[in-house]
């Protein structure tokens, strides 16, 4: 376990770029035209960049990101049956 202290400032602006990069991440999602294995590697990352967020913000806040477990289950079986 690594442990980080932040100032007040810091920890504002540590909470607004994962804020961005999950809004980033989730329009990316949406994009149909990006293929399931990027997509599944874009899922995993948004996972970690959300488990984060959650340490830095309230439940208000980082309930709007949460997502459905079949949006990963989803790419993960495109890309099973595709192999």
């Amino acid at each position: 376990m690594i442990g980080l202290m932040l100032s007040t400032k810091e920890s504002q602006e540590m909470e607004y770029l994962l804020k961005r990069e999950l809004e980033e991440l989730l329009l990316d999602l949406s994009d149909s035209r990006i293929d399931g294995i990027v997509k599944r590697a874009m899922e995993e990352r948004y996972q970690m960049i959300f488990k984060l967020y959650k340490r830095f913000t309230t439940q208000k806040e980082y309930i709007k990101y949460v997502r459905n477990r079949s949006h990963s289950e989803k790419y993960n079986t495109k890309t099973s049956q595709s192999d």
